[in-house]
């Protein structure tokens, strides 16, 4: 197809003239007016037409979006990703690149089906991301988790569960592939420091592991909880923000050993099914010919409207705007359900680290001071069918036990900012009830 003046007949693209759409008007914020109220009256609109590229308005239309692509997605919004990854990340080696995805938890199942065989372990924290371990059952692969405090995995217990891995009692090879989520860990909401990150790394060349460093949050790391609002500065530049951000895995990551799952689902839109792998080009190739024979690609009317917004609209500056906002947003919300846990929850009966990242809030509930001879999962179960009796949905800590043949000894409770104050006074009325 590079051959000047070649005619095609040889593919199987549905001719652009015939797809029944000429054109999208979208109304998005305007550069510094992010929220509801200013975007209603002050957003810009975003034209998306079918004939862009011919007259001359982008480098990207609706006669290209709608058609078939390519496995790595959009060559545009492709470049646009590679040029966000490199300022914010940097990774210090030379071959690495990256590929657009289905969204994260596609990205997931094609890296376990790459390297994962019948009956592996996957290392990940003690509780992590239901899915992530979901994901690897129909293949028939297990998770082993390691022991956590309140910046996550502990390196020391992942270098212990390494040295003395026995292969006959656990009927299984050495692992190799580690998940993570070192950002408001979902569902603890522990943020690694730069320094326990650099640990683990460490951990990870000494036993050869891949990390699969899982970043839907990462942009959602916040000031410390209780922090004068007058001590806060929330307007920074590119650069201060930047700044601001624990450094990544993937910006220590000197061996080509970490697998990264950026998104935009927790930052734009998860409903847009586009997201993007950051590793070693050789990691991004095969994952690519996985996509030919599954997803194809993201959704092209995701791509075009996010290379519209990212690429033309706002830029990589008003992009981290944005994401300052976000963050703000969201540590808003933070404050205020600490206040609320503060408020209601019986501090003798239940303890929490405010969250430093992400959108999720993990509560110790001290099983010693309930009455009686329960066990864990009673009184797990018994907290949660009280708080479920009173309209109010929190989520068991067992659901996100790595191994869920674990015996349960401790009773932890998972809530998201977004909950209403209500909802801990009711938590706080069972706790103080049953102590």
């Amino acid at each position: 197809m590079a051959t000047p003046g070649m005619i095609s007949l040889g593919g199987g693209l549905p001719l652009g003239e015939y797809f029944p759409f000429e054109s999208f008007d979208i109304k998005v914020p305007a550069l510094g007016k992010f929220t509801q109220a200013e975007t209603e009256v002050s957003g810009e609109i975003m034209h998306i037409g079918k004939h862009d590229i011919r007259d001359g308005k982008s480098s990207y239309d609706l006669w290209v979006a709608l058609n078939y692509g390519q496995a790595s997605g959009s060559a545009q919004l492709l470049r646009w990703v590679t040029e966000h990854t490199e300022i914010v990340h940097n990774p210090p080696y030379r071959d690495w690149a990256c590929t657009l995805s289905a969204g994260s938890t596609s990205s997931l199942d094609m890296v376990y089906r790459m390297f994962l065989e019948r009956g592996d372990y996957v290392i990940s924290e003690e509780y992590t991301f239901a899915t992530a371990v979901e994901t690897s059952h129909p293949l028939g692969c297990r998770f082993v988790g390691v022991a956590m405090d309140d910046e996550g995995m502990i390196p020391s217990a992942l270098d212990t569960l390494l040295a003395t891995w026995d292969v006959e009692a656990r009927g299984a090879r050495k692992p190799f592939l580690m998940y993570t989520v070192p950002s408001g860990q979902n569902p603890t909401g522990a943020t690694q420091s730069a320094q326990r990150r650099k640990e683990i790394y460490k951990v990870a060349q000494k036993h050869d592991l891949i990390i699969i460093e899982d970043e839907p949050y990462y942009f959602l790391q916040m000031n410390p909880y209780g922090v004068p609002a007058e001590e806060q500065k929330t307007q920074l530049t590119s650069e201060e923000f930047i700044a601001s951000l624990v450094p990544s895995l993937l910006s220590i990551d000197t061996d080509g050993r970490v697998v990264r799952l950026d998104s935009f689902s927790k930052v734009l839109a998860p409903g847009s099914r586009t997201g993007w792998v950051v590793a070693s080009a050789q990691i991004c190739e095969r994952i690519q010919r996985h996509g030919e024979v599954s997803t194809q690609h993201p959704a092209g009317i995701s791509q075009v409207i996010l290379h519209r917004l990212l690429d033309e609209q706002w830029g990589h500056a008003g992009y981290l705007q944005w994401l300052g906002n976000i963050r703000k947003e969201y540590t808003q919300r933070r404050d205020v359900l600490m206040a609320a846990c503060e408020e209601h929850l019986p501090k003798s009966v239940v303890s929490w680290t405010p969250p430093a990242a992400g959108m999720f809030h993990w509560m110790n509930l001290d099983i010693s001071k309930y009455p009686g001879n329960k066990t864990p999962k009673e009184i797990e179960e018994e907290v949660f069918a009280k708080a479920i009796k009173e309209c109010v949905l929190v989520t068991p800590g067992s659901y996100f036990l790595a191994d869920q043949e674990t015996e349960m000894e401790k009773v932890f409770f998972r809530a998201t900012f977004a909950a209403a104050e209500v909802s801990f006074r009711v938590m706080g009325d069972e706790m103080r009830d049953k102590g």
